[in-house]
Protein backbone atom coordinates (compact mmCIF):
# COMPACT_ATOMS: atom_id res chain seq x y z
CA UNK A 1 0.00 0.00 0.00
CA UNK A 2 2.91 2.28 1.01
CA UNK A 3 4.22 1.58 -2.90
CA UNK A 4 1.07 2.95 -4.22
CA UNK A 5 0.55 6.15 -1.91
CA UNK A 6 3.87 7.08 -1.93
CA UNK A 7 4.05 9.38 -5.27
CA UNK A 8 0.61 11.03 -4.01
CA UNK A 9 2.76 11.59 -1.07
CA UNK A 10 5.56 12.70 -2.89
CA UNK A 11 3.46 15.02 -4.90
CA UNK A 12 1.51 16.48 -2.10
CA UNK A 13 4.48 17.79 -0.08
CA UNK A 14 6.41 18.48 -2.94
CA UNK A 15 8.17 22.19 -3.38
CA UNK A 16 5.99 24.07 -6.23
CA UNK A 17 8.79 26.20 -7.11
CA UNK A 18 11.63 23.68 -7.29
CA UNK A 19 12.99 24.62 -11.04
CA UNK A 20 14.72 27.33 -13.12
CA UNK A 21 13.38 29.39 -16.05
CA UNK A 22 10.87 31.53 -17.19
CA UNK A 23 7.08 31.09 -16.73
CA UNK A 24 3.59 33.16 -18.26
CA UNK A 25 1.99 33.87 -15.26
CA UNK A 26 -1.34 32.14 -17.14
CA UNK A 27 0.83 28.60 -17.37
CA UNK A 28 2.04 28.94 -13.37
CA UNK A 29 0.11 26.01 -12.57
CA UNK A 30 1.91 24.02 -15.21
CA UNK A 31 5.11 25.11 -13.39
CA UNK A 32 3.85 24.21 -9.88
CA UNK A 33 2.90 21.02 -10.97
CA UNK A 34 5.81 20.11 -12.96
CA UNK A 35 7.75 20.87 -9.93
CA UNK A 36 5.37 19.11 -7.45
CA UNK A 37 6.00 15.65 -10.07
CA UNK A 38 9.54 15.71 -9.95
CA UNK A 39 11.09 17.60 -6.71
CA UNK A 40 10.99 13.79 -4.75
CA UNK A 41 13.22 12.54 -7.47
CA UNK A 42 15.97 15.39 -8.35
CA UNK A 43 18.67 13.79 -7.15
CA UNK A 44 17.96 10.77 -9.16
CA UNK A 45 17.71 12.43 -12.73
CA UNK A 46 16.23 16.14 -14.50
CA UNK A 47 13.69 17.21 -16.78
CA UNK A 48 12.47 20.08 -18.73
CA UNK A 49 9.12 21.46 -20.19
CA UNK A 50 8.97 23.94 -23.13
CA UNK A 51 5.38 25.54 -24.16
CA UNK A 52 3.78 27.57 -26.59
CA UNK A 53 0.82 29.59 -26.96
CA UNK A 54 -0.24 31.39 -29.82
CA UNK A 55 3.43 31.49 -31.50
CA UNK A 56 5.45 32.72 -27.77
CA UNK A 57 7.10 30.66 -25.82
CA UNK A 58 5.27 30.94 -22.43
CA UNK A 59 7.15 28.24 -20.34
CA UNK A 60 10.50 27.33 -20.58
CA UNK A 61 11.57 25.74 -17.12
CA UNK A 62 14.17 23.03 -15.93
CA UNK A 63 15.04 20.90 -12.88
CA UNK A 64 17.00 18.38 -11.16
CA UNK A 65 20.65 16.83 -12.36
CA UNK A 66 21.66 15.54 -15.69
CA UNK A 67 24.72 13.19 -14.75
CA UNK A 68 25.52 12.24 -10.97
CA UNK A 69 27.60 15.09 -10.66
CA UNK A 70 26.03 17.79 -13.09
CA UNK A 71 22.91 19.95 -12.70
CA UNK A 72 20.62 19.98 -15.52
CA UNK A 73 21.55 23.21 -17.87
CA UNK A 74 18.48 25.42 -19.55
CA UNK A 75 20.76 24.10 -22.61
CA UNK A 76 21.17 19.75 -21.58
CA UNK A 77 19.86 17.56 -24.09
CA UNK A 78 18.34 14.11 -23.61
CA UNK A 79 17.58 11.27 -25.44
CA UNK A 80 13.94 10.89 -26.05
CA UNK A 81 13.48 7.12 -27.94
CA UNK A 82 10.31 7.18 -29.82
CA UNK A 83 9.63 10.68 -29.34
CA UNK A 84 12.27 11.15 -32.25
CA UNK A 85 9.88 9.82 -34.72
CA UNK A 86 7.41 13.19 -34.60
CA UNK A 87 10.86 15.06 -35.97
CA UNK A 88 11.35 12.15 -38.41
CA UNK A 89 7.85 12.65 -39.49
CA UNK A 90 7.61 16.15 -39.77
CA UNK A 91 10.79 16.03 -41.99
CA UNK A 92 9.18 13.71 -44.59
CA UNK A 93 6.31 16.58 -44.82
CA UNK A 94 8.53 19.56 -45.14
CA UNK A 95 10.55 17.89 -47.62
CA UNK A 96 7.30 16.44 -49.25
CA UNK A 97 6.18 20.15 -49.48
CA UNK A 98 9.57 20.90 -51.05
CA UNK A 99 8.30 18.34 -53.54
CA UNK A 100 11.62 16.29 -52.83
CA UNK A 101 9.72 12.90 -51.81
CA UNK A 102 5.29 12.37 -52.96
CA UNK A 103 3.48 10.64 -49.98
CA UNK A 104 1.75 8.05 -52.46
CA UNK A 105 4.81 7.40 -55.01
CA UNK A 106 6.53 3.65 -54.35
CA UNK A 107 9.27 3.77 -51.96
CA UNK A 108 11.32 1.33 -55.16
CA UNK A 109 10.71 4.20 -57.02
CA UNK A 110 13.38 6.18 -55.79
CA UNK A 111 14.93 3.14 -53.73
CA UNK A 112 15.30 0.52 -56.34
CA UNK A 113 16.51 -2.31 -54.01
CA UNK A 114 13.52 -1.95 -51.51
CA UNK A 115 11.54 -3.27 -54.02
CA UNK A 116 12.52 -6.82 -52.48
CA UNK A 117 9.96 -9.30 -51.12
CA UNK A 118 6.98 -7.95 -53.09
CA UNK A 119 7.56 -4.33 -51.86
CA UNK A 120 6.75 -2.69 -54.50
CA UNK A 121 3.80 -0.74 -53.65
CA UNK A 122 4.88 0.66 -50.42
CA UNK A 123 4.52 3.86 -50.12
CA UNK A 124 5.95 6.79 -47.69
CA UNK A 125 2.18 7.11 -46.49
CA UNK A 126 2.10 3.45 -45.71
CA UNK A 127 5.33 3.31 -43.49
CA UNK A 128 4.25 6.65 -42.11
CA UNK A 129 1.37 5.61 -40.52
CA UNK A 130 2.94 2.19 -39.88
CA UNK A 131 0.72 -0.13 -42.66
CA UNK A 132 4.45 -0.90 -44.31
CA UNK A 133 4.40 -4.78 -42.75
CA UNK A 134 7.92 -3.81 -41.58
CA UNK A 135 7.31 -3.73 -38.06
CA UNK A 136 9.40 -7.18 -37.20
CA UNK A 137 13.57 -6.16 -35.75
CA UNK A 138 14.12 -9.68 -34.25
CA UNK A 139 14.17 -11.73 -37.16
CA UNK A 140 16.06 -8.95 -39.86
CA UNK A 141 19.44 -8.94 -37.69
CA UNK A 142 21.24 -11.57 -35.65
CA UNK A 143 22.49 -9.02 -32.65
CA UNK A 144 21.01 -5.24 -31.58
CA UNK A 145 24.61 -3.59 -31.94
CA UNK A 146 24.08 -4.16 -35.50
CA UNK A 147 21.33 -1.39 -35.36
CA UNK A 148 24.51 1.26 -34.91
CA UNK A 149 25.86 0.56 -38.26
CA UNK A 150 23.22 2.94 -40.66
CA UNK A 151 24.49 1.60 -44.31
CA UNK A 152 23.82 -2.01 -43.70
CA UNK A 153 20.69 -1.49 -41.53
CA UNK A 154 18.99 0.44 -44.89
CA UNK A 155 20.36 -2.83 -46.92
CA UNK A 156 18.35 -5.35 -44.17
CA UNK A 157 15.19 -3.05 -44.12
CA UNK A 158 15.54 -3.03 -48.63
CA UNK A 159 15.24 -7.11 -48.08
CA UNK A 160 13.03 -7.62 -44.98
CA UNK A 161 9.81 -9.52 -46.52
CA UNK A 162 6.70 -7.55 -44.67
CA UNK A 163 4.78 -9.23 -42.03
CA UNK A 164 1.59 -8.34 -44.17
CA UNK A 165 0.10 -7.52 -47.24
CA UNK A 166 0.73 -3.16 -47.23
CA UNK A 167 -2.07 -1.79 -46.04
CA UNK A 168 -3.93 -4.82 -45.35
CA UNK A 169 -3.47 -4.27 -40.90
CA UNK A 170 -1.70 -1.75 -38.90
CA UNK A 171 2.03 -2.59 -36.45
CA UNK A 172 3.35 0.08 -35.05
CA UNK A 173 7.27 0.06 -35.98
CA UNK A 174 8.85 0.82 -32.87
CA UNK A 175 12.42 0.49 -34.46
CA UNK A 176 11.98 -0.16 -38.00
CA UNK A 177 10.52 3.14 -39.19
CA UNK A 178 13.36 4.88 -39.31
CA UNK A 179 15.53 2.91 -41.18
CA UNK A 180 12.43 3.10 -43.37
CA UNK A 181 11.28 6.53 -43.46
CA UNK A 182 14.91 7.74 -43.38
CA UNK A 183 16.00 5.25 -46.15
CA UNK A 184 13.13 6.60 -48.17
CA UNK A 185 14.18 10.39 -47.94
CA UNK A 186 18.43 9.71 -48.17
CA UNK A 187 17.27 8.12 -51.95
CA UNK A 188 14.97 10.49 -52.74
CA UNK A 189 16.92 13.75 -52.11
CA UNK A 190 20.20 11.91 -52.41
CA UNK A 191 21.20 13.50 -49.33
CA UNK A 192 22.12 12.05 -45.73
CA UNK A 193 20.08 12.16 -43.24
CA UNK A 194 21.79 14.19 -40.97
CA UNK A 195 22.39 17.15 -43.62
CA UNK A 196 18.56 17.07 -44.62
CA UNK A 197 18.15 17.84 -40.71
CA UNK A 198 20.39 20.67 -40.40
CA UNK A 199 19.44 22.21 -44.21
CA UNK A 200 15.62 21.89 -43.81
CA UNK A 201 14.91 21.61 -39.96
CA UNK A 202 17.25 22.46 -37.66
CA UNK A 203 18.70 26.19 -39.24
CA UNK A 204 15.52 27.28 -40.84
CA UNK A 205 14.47 26.66 -37.15
CA UNK A 206 17.38 27.55 -35.15
CA UNK A 207 16.59 25.18 -32.98
CA UNK A 208 19.42 24.33 -30.17
CA UNK A 209 19.69 20.86 -30.07
CA UNK A 210 18.37 17.94 -32.86
CA UNK A 211 20.43 15.39 -33.52
CA UNK A 212 19.71 11.87 -34.93
CA UNK A 213 23.84 10.83 -34.22
CA UNK A 214 24.90 12.94 -31.81
CA UNK A 215 28.42 14.61 -33.06
CA UNK A 216 31.26 14.07 -30.73
CA UNK A 217 31.96 17.43 -29.66
CA UNK A 218 28.12 17.77 -28.50
CA UNK A 219 28.15 14.89 -26.08
CA UNK A 220 28.58 16.54 -22.92
CA UNK A 221 25.24 18.48 -23.44
CA UNK A 222 23.57 15.15 -23.04
CA UNK A 223 21.83 13.89 -19.94
CA UNK A 224 22.81 10.42 -18.93
CA UNK A 225 20.50 8.03 -17.15
CA UNK A 226 21.29 7.66 -12.85
CA UNK A 227 21.09 4.58 -12.30
CA UNK A 228 20.19 3.13 -8.22
CA UNK A 229 22.95 1.20 -6.64
CA UNK A 230 21.66 -1.99 -5.62
CA UNK A 231 23.19 -3.94 -2.32
CA UNK A 232 23.50 -7.35 -2.59
CA UNK A 233 20.50 -7.87 -0.32
CA UNK A 234 18.24 -6.51 -3.06
CA UNK A 235 19.76 -8.13 -6.30
CA UNK A 236 17.47 -10.80 -7.31
CA UNK A 237 18.55 -14.26 -7.79
CA UNK A 238 18.05 -15.78 -10.92
CA UNK A 239 15.70 -18.80 -11.15
CA UNK A 240 16.26 -21.47 -13.74
CA UNK A 241 12.56 -22.56 -13.86
CA UNK A 242 10.80 -21.75 -17.16
CA UNK A 243 9.92 -18.31 -17.20
CA UNK A 244 6.43 -16.84 -16.40
CA UNK A 245 4.80 -14.47 -18.75
CA UNK A 246 5.10 -10.80 -17.68
CA UNK A 247 2.32 -8.42 -16.59
CA UNK A 248 2.91 -6.70 -20.15
CA UNK A 249 2.99 -10.12 -22.01
CA UNK A 250 -0.20 -10.93 -19.76
CA UNK A 251 -2.06 -8.02 -20.86
CA UNK A 252 -1.27 -8.47 -24.37
CA UNK A 253 -2.53 -11.64 -24.03
CA UNK A 254 -5.89 -10.91 -22.41
CA UNK A 255 -6.82 -7.99 -24.79
CA UNK A 256 -6.06 -10.18 -27.86
CA UNK A 257 -3.00 -9.32 -29.08
CA UNK A 258 0.24 -11.21 -29.83
CA UNK A 259 2.96 -11.13 -27.56
CA UNK A 260 5.29 -12.85 -30.35
CA UNK A 261 4.43 -9.89 -32.15
CA UNK A 262 5.29 -7.32 -29.40
CA UNK A 263 8.86 -9.06 -29.17
CA UNK A 264 9.21 -9.01 -32.86
CA UNK A 265 9.01 -5.84 -32.75
CA UNK A 266 10.70 -4.34 -29.67
CA UNK A 267 13.26 -6.98 -28.87
CA UNK A 268 16.30 -7.39 -31.46
CA UNK A 269 18.20 -9.78 -30.13
CA UNK A 270 21.13 -9.25 -27.98
CA UNK A 271 19.69 -6.48 -27.29
CA UNK A 272 22.25 -6.80 -23.71
CA UNK A 273 25.17 -6.26 -25.97
CA UNK A 274 23.82 -2.18 -26.89
CA UNK A 275 23.54 0.60 -25.21
CA UNK A 276 21.71 3.72 -26.52
CA UNK A 277 22.86 5.83 -24.01
CA UNK A 278 26.76 4.88 -24.51
CA UNK A 279 28.79 6.93 -26.92
CA UNK A 280 28.56 4.57 -29.65
CA UNK A 281 24.22 4.59 -29.03
CA UNK A 282 24.17 8.19 -29.37
CA UNK A 283 26.32 9.11 -32.19
CA UNK A 284 24.37 6.06 -34.13
CA UNK A 285 21.38 6.88 -36.44
CA UNK A 286 18.96 4.97 -35.21
CA UNK A 287 15.70 7.49 -35.62
CA UNK A 288 12.98 5.72 -34.48
CA UNK A 289 14.56 5.31 -31.01
CA UNK A 290 18.02 7.38 -30.37
CA UNK A 291 17.03 10.95 -31.16
CA UNK A 292 18.46 13.86 -29.10
CA UNK A 293 16.82 16.76 -28.22
CA UNK A 294 16.80 19.82 -25.93
CA UNK A 295 12.82 20.40 -24.62
CA UNK A 296 12.77 23.45 -26.61
CA UNK A 297 13.96 22.30 -30.14
CA UNK A 298 11.22 19.87 -29.49
CA UNK A 299 8.32 22.57 -28.83
CA UNK A 300 9.91 24.72 -31.25
CA UNK A 301 8.97 21.84 -34.12
CA UNK A 302 5.45 21.44 -32.94
CA UNK A 303 4.88 25.07 -32.54
CA UNK A 304 5.06 25.71 -36.29
CA UNK A 305 3.04 22.50 -36.28
CA UNK A 306 0.45 23.93 -33.87
CA UNK A 307 0.83 27.06 -36.55
CA UNK A 308 -0.32 24.26 -39.50
CA UNK A 309 2.57 24.46 -41.01
CA UNK A 310 3.73 28.28 -40.51
CA UNK A 311 6.65 29.87 -38.64
CA UNK A 312 7.76 33.43 -38.56
CA UNK A 313 6.47 34.08 -42.31
CA UNK A 314 7.55 30.62 -43.65
CA UNK A 315 6.34 28.12 -44.75
CA UNK A 316 7.13 24.95 -44.12
CA UNK A 317 4.72 22.61 -44.79
CA UNK A 318 1.78 23.17 -47.42
CA UNK A 319 -1.54 23.64 -46.54
CA UNK A 320 -2.33 20.67 -48.70
CA UNK A 321 -0.14 18.49 -46.66
CA UNK A 322 -0.43 19.64 -43.58
CA UNK A 323 -4.40 18.46 -44.04
CA UNK A 324 -3.11 15.15 -44.90
CA UNK A 325 -0.90 14.50 -42.20
CA UNK A 326 -3.15 15.56 -39.92
CA UNK A 327 -5.81 13.12 -41.02
CA UNK A 328 -6.04 9.82 -38.94
CA UNK A 329 -5.70 6.59 -40.91
CA UNK A 330 -7.57 4.37 -38.81
CA UNK A 331 -9.18 4.01 -34.55
CA UNK A 332 -8.45 0.70 -34.69
CA UNK A 333 -5.95 -0.95 -32.28
CA UNK A 334 -2.63 -2.21 -34.12
CA UNK A 335 -0.75 -5.24 -33.62
CA UNK A 336 1.76 -3.63 -31.48
CA UNK A 337 0.37 -0.78 -28.94
CA UNK A 338 -2.18 -1.56 -26.36
CA UNK A 339 -4.42 1.36 -26.85
CA UNK A 340 -5.90 2.84 -29.84
CA UNK A 341 -3.31 5.79 -31.41
CA UNK A 342 -5.46 7.61 -34.05
CA UNK A 343 -2.09 7.31 -36.00
CA UNK A 344 -1.67 10.06 -38.62
CA UNK A 345 0.91 10.37 -40.85
CA UNK A 346 3.73 9.57 -38.50
CA UNK A 347 1.99 10.92 -35.23
CA UNK A 348 -0.59 9.48 -32.95
CA UNK A 349 -2.97 11.01 -30.72
CA UNK A 350 -2.64 13.40 -27.64
CA UNK A 351 -3.05 11.38 -24.78
CA UNK A 352 -4.03 13.04 -20.93
CA UNK A 353 -6.05 12.53 -17.98
CA UNK A 354 -9.47 13.37 -20.10
CA UNK A 355 -8.78 16.60 -21.53
CA UNK A 356 -9.83 16.54 -25.40
CA UNK A 357 -7.50 17.40 -28.12
CA UNK A 358 -7.52 17.03 -31.63
CA UNK A 359 -3.96 17.60 -31.72
CA UNK A 360 -0.69 14.89 -32.53
CA UNK A 361 2.39 14.17 -31.51
CA UNK A 362 4.54 11.65 -30.36
CA UNK A 363 6.13 9.91 -27.02
CA UNK A 364 8.61 7.94 -26.19
CA UNK A 365 9.26 4.76 -24.39
CA UNK A 366 10.79 6.72 -21.61
CA UNK A 367 7.41 9.05 -20.97
CA UNK A 368 9.60 11.88 -22.90
CA UNK A 369 6.93 13.21 -25.44
CA UNK A 370 5.80 16.48 -27.50
CA UNK A 371 3.03 17.38 -29.27
CA UNK A 372 0.83 20.08 -30.98
CA UNK A 373 -2.46 21.34 -30.57
CA UNK A 374 -3.49 23.69 -33.82
CA UNK A 375 -7.22 24.43 -32.74
CA UNK A 376 -5.60 25.70 -29.50
CA UNK A 377 -2.48 26.87 -31.37
CA UNK A 378 -0.64 25.37 -28.41
CA UNK A 379 2.61 23.14 -28.39
CA UNK A 380 4.54 21.06 -25.50
CA UNK A 381 7.38 18.96 -25.05
CA UNK A 382 8.66 17.05 -22.41
CA UNK A 383 12.24 15.91 -21.45
CA UNK A 384 14.46 13.52 -19.11
CA UNK A 385 16.91 11.05 -18.10
CA UNK A 386 14.82 8.99 -15.69
CA UNK A 387 15.20 5.03 -15.95
CA UNK A 388 11.76 3.98 -16.78
CA UNK A 389 9.71 2.98 -19.67
CA UNK A 390 6.20 2.51 -20.55
CA UNK A 391 4.43 2.30 -23.81
CA UNK A 392 1.99 4.60 -23.29
CA UNK A 393 4.27 7.52 -21.28
CA UNK A 394 5.24 8.18 -17.87
CA UNK A 395 1.97 9.17 -15.36
CA UNK A 396 3.58 12.60 -15.66
CA UNK A 397 3.37 13.16 -19.19
CA UNK A 398 -0.08 12.48 -18.97
CA UNK A 399 -0.93 15.15 -16.20
CA UNK A 400 1.10 17.54 -17.56
CA UNK A 401 -0.23 17.53 -20.96
CA UNK A 402 -3.56 17.47 -19.24
CA UNK A 403 -2.71 20.65 -17.30
CA UNK A 404 -0.99 22.61 -20.27
CA UNK A 405 -4.10 22.15 -22.02
CA UNK A 406 -6.28 23.14 -19.65
CA UNK A 407 -4.03 26.42 -18.59
CA UNK A 408 -4.62 27.29 -22.65
CA UNK A 409 -8.18 27.08 -21.96
CA UNK A 410 -8.30 29.33 -19.15
CA UNK A 411 -7.41 31.77 -21.56
CA UNK A 412 -9.19 30.47 -24.85
CA UNK A 413 -12.70 29.81 -22.74
CA UNK A 414 -12.48 31.47 -19.65
CA UNK A 415 -12.44 28.39 -17.49
CA UNK A 416 -10.07 25.27 -17.73
CA UNK A 417 -12.13 22.46 -16.97
CA UNK A 418 -11.29 18.81 -16.66
CA UNK A 419 -12.91 18.03 -19.52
Amino acid sequence: MDRILQPLKDYVLADKENYQGVVDERFKALAEQFSRLQHARTEQGGAALVIYFQGQKVLDIYTGKKSENEAWQEDTMSLCYSTGKGVLATLAHILASQGLIDYDRPVADYWPEFAQQAKDKITLAHMLSHQSGLFDIRNIIDDAAEMANWPQMLERIAAAKPRFKVATDAAYQPLTFGWQVGGALEKATGQSLQSLMQQYLVQPLELDGAYFGVPAQELTRVARPIFPTQSSSQVKVKKTAARKPNLMERALIWSGQSPQDFQDGMIPKGMKNFNFFSNQGLQAVIPSANGVFTARSLAKIYAMLANHGLWQGETYISTENFQRLSQVQYTCRDRIMPLPMHWRLGYHRILSLGKASQGFGHMGFNGSGAWCDPERNLSFAYTHNFPTGSLTGDYRLWGLTQEALRCADAVLRGRKGWW
